[in-house]
């Protein structure tokens, strides 16, 4: 089969397409054959190996060499080998370690859930990371509470838009000026300009503010929090030594000498991924959530889908068609 394999780190040009063994799968695994893929930050970061200091981190990636041969954390895609759960034919998708940036790929059964019915491959590509970071970072939203998405035209801030609508709150964005638009399309009351407006001193007051961009320190952000709101850090504008990781550190830090709580969304460390994509095609079905895709690459051109992403311009979703 083809892959995309990583054996150092750099660019999207030291990955190189080359074939390799069909994988073959143990106890509890079944096999599946890739329809579609998306990319996330967090591809890109196992790629290039940065921030550093993640590589001294247990479970980081890897001091001098990548760990894993394959990335690719989004899968949509056909189930091949028959398991105690999935059976031939059926149409999966989940949110992997790593693997999915080829054509078939060897999955722990209690990782895969069933594709929405009313999605693409393609379309369900685009969920697994950013709709499961949306989510864990929103759980505790109660209805009527209000809720300000920082960095809302990426693809955890357009699943996090309509998330927090469809649990019923209202809800103010804060993105670039030319896709305003779009994101208030998605359910968002106001959205400010980052340009042109700091929200951190508009007078507005929010119970939650999901922190995608990074783009204000969360003594800023303070501000505009309730006096019992909650600051959920997701990330921040990379780096090659310390950034994302130290923007989210430093906003944890801060968490035990405020009253106001601060809370990491971590999608990698969720304990039961299957059921929150459960959850969320549920969600999806009803006609609540609507993935939304900047750009749709084919999979001979993933290295440029990768490049894309990582630039950080993209309107939602990259994904990529196996």
């Amino acid at each position: 089969m083809k892959a995309l394999v990583q054996r150092a780190y750099g660019s999207p040009d030291s990955l190189t397409f080359e074939d390799v063994p069909d994988p073959v799968p143990g106890e509890g695994e079944v096999l599946v054959r890739v329809h579609a893929t998306s990319v996330n930050p967090y591809d890109w970061h196992f790629m290039r190996g940065e921030p550093f200091v993640a590589r001294l981190m247990t479970g980081g990636f890897g001091l001098r060499r990548p760990p894993a041969g394959v990335l690719g954390c989004d899968l949509a895609g056909r189930v091949v080998t028959a398991g105690t759960r999935f059976a031939p034919g059926d149409d999966v998708y989940a949110l992997l370690p790593r693997g999915a940036h080829a054509e078939y790929v060897c999955v722990p059964e209690d990782l895969l859930a069933p594709l929405p019915a009313n999605l693409s491959h393609e379309q369900a590509a685009a969920m697994p990371m950013a709709a499961v970071t949306a989510l864990v970072a929103l759980r505790g939203l109660e209805a009527g509470q209000r809720v300000l998405v920082n960095g809302a035209s990426g693809g955890v801030g357009t699943f996090a838009v309509q998330l927090a609508k469809a649990l019923g709150a209202r809800v103010d964005a804060v993105c670039g000026a030319a896709n305003v638009e779009v994101v208030r399309s998605l359910g968002a009351e106001h959205v400010f300009d980052y340009r042109a407006e700091d929200f951190t001193r508009s007078g507005r007051r929010y119970d939650v503010v999901l922190d995608i961009a990074g783009s204000r320190s969360v003594f800023a952000c303070r501000r505009v929090l309730s006096r019992t709101g909650t600051f959920v850090a997701v990330g921040g504008p990379a780096g090659r030594w310390v950034q994302p990781a130290g923007h989210v550190f430093a906003a944890l830090a801060s968490g035990p000498f405020a009253r106001r709580r601060v809370v990491l969304a971590d999608a990698v460390a969720c304990p039961d991924k299957p059921a929150v994509l459960r959850e969320l095609a549920g969600l999806v079905e009803r006609g609540a959530v609507t993935p939304v895709i900047d750009r749709s690459y084919p999979f001979g051109d993933l290295r440029a889908a990768i490049a894309y992403q990582e630039a950080g311009h993209a309107n939602g979703k990259v994904v990529v068609t196996v």
